[in-house]
């Protein structure tokens, strides 16, 4: 089984965001490696910049991209969605499904036990990436969305978590899985690279997906109350797509910001990154956020809500963490970060050797593969 090579089938519903770009890395290292992958996922979500990023990965998936709508809600489309997924993937005879987000989770369990159960052999893994997570204490939804989960989680073999608070939560909500791992998400070995600060440099910089979780409106009401706590004009940049995006230009102009904050589509976030001082995460829900790793590899400094896995990131007592929330006190730190500014992001940066090791992709990829071969070997 070691030196197998294997055939890997990724299952997620939106490729945008973090769990697109979790699913990229692991589709590079281990076609790399030798193993055979694939992608199933939405055909009705991402754009143009989306496009471009399946092209760029296009040469590393022997198994091929499978398009086809799968709603963000639960609903009788899901059926359709399923019954389409198991035709598609059971002509490819994976020897691992491995399922990201809700969506994703769900068609890799239901799916790789039907193969199962028809004789395949097929390692079955389930990572939330938040997913379901971001329901805790929403009334009947959430209800239905742990109902599912708790019926869903006899049907893996493995959870695979991108950090401790998300397999925390899962564990106090769902109830706890009989293989585990947390393996945080990494970064390639350029990402760590400092990047080119532009001479007009704005101040702060919102870069995610424009939708309520995110936190567009609390970043614009932080930078508000931010500029009045420095006693000068700040600067700023949002970048993003979203089915938010309308609410949240039409929101910035109606706050009067309309010009101070342009928004931008989706583009390159080292591109981003050397337009501005310093990175806000003004989250209302996140696991391990790329983002911050990201901005933290390119030499960024970043102010966040301590939200999910981002105090295991920046550590705890970070001077850039900021309690869940707290508008006026992430506005505070916006303001303190625009005076002695190299001094401040200094303070807050985590040693560099020692992040550079914890979020490795290379690291990543390998004991992901690992827990897949333990899974295969199990049933050989």
């Amino acid at each position: 089984m070691d030196g197998e090579s294997l055939r890997i089938i990724h299952c997620f519903r939106s490729p945008v965001g973090g769990i697109f770009r979790h699913v990229r890395d692991l589709v590079y290292e281990h076609s790399r490696a030798g193993h055979q992958v694939g992608i199933l996922c939405d055909s009705t979500t991402g754009g143009s910049f989306e496009d471009k990023l399946f092209e760029e990965i296009q040469g590393d998936l022997a198994l091929g991209v499978t398009r086809l709508p799968i709603g963000r809600s639960v609903g009788p489309s899901d059926l359709a969605a399923l019954w389409s997924a198991y035709k598609q993937i059971k002509s490819l005879q994976p020897d691992v499904l491995h399922g990201h987000g809700a969506k994703g989770g769900a068609l890799a369990r239901v799916i790789g036990s039907a193969l199962r159960a028809n004789k395949y052999r097929v390692a079955r893994l389930y990572s939330p990436h938040g997913g379901s997570m971001h329901f805790v204490g929403k009334g009947i939804k959430g209800a239905v969305v742990f109902t599912l989960e708790r019926l869903l989680k006899r049907f893996g073999d493995a959870m695979v978590f991108v950090c401790a608070y998300e397999r925390d939560v899962f564990i106090r909500q769902i109830g706890k899985p009989a293989r585990m791992r947390v393996v945080y998400n990494g970064l390639k070995p350029e990402e760590f690279e400092p990047v080119t600060p532009a001479s007009d440099r704005r101040d702060f910089l919102f870069i995610g997906m424009l939708r309520d979780l995110k936190g567009p409106d609390l970043f614009i009401n932080a930078f508000a109350e931010a500029e009045r706590k420095a006693g000068r004009p700040l600067s700023a940049l949002m970048i993003g797509d979203g089915p938010d995006e309308a609410k949240y230009r039409d929101f910035a102009v109606n706050q009067g910001y309309g010009r101070r904050i342009p928004i931008f589509p989706s583009q390159r976030q080292r591109d981003a990154f050397e337009k501005v001082r310093t990175v806000v995460l003004s989250s209302r829900g996140d696991t391990l956020p790329y983002i911050v790793l990201e901005a933290i590899a390119a030499g960024l400094p970043v102010i966040a809500f301590g939200v999910g896995g981002v105090p295991e990131i920046l550590g705890r007592g970070n001077p850039g963490l900021v309690p869940p929330g707290d508008v006026d006190r992430l506005a505070e730190v916006m303001a303190e970060s625009v005076h002695n500014h190299d001094d401040w992001a200094k303070r807050m940066m985590p040693d560099p050797e020692f992040f550079r090791q914890k979020f490795s992709r290379e690291h990543m990829a390998s004991d992901i593969m690992a827990i897949y071969r333990e899974i295969l070997a199990d049933q050989a």
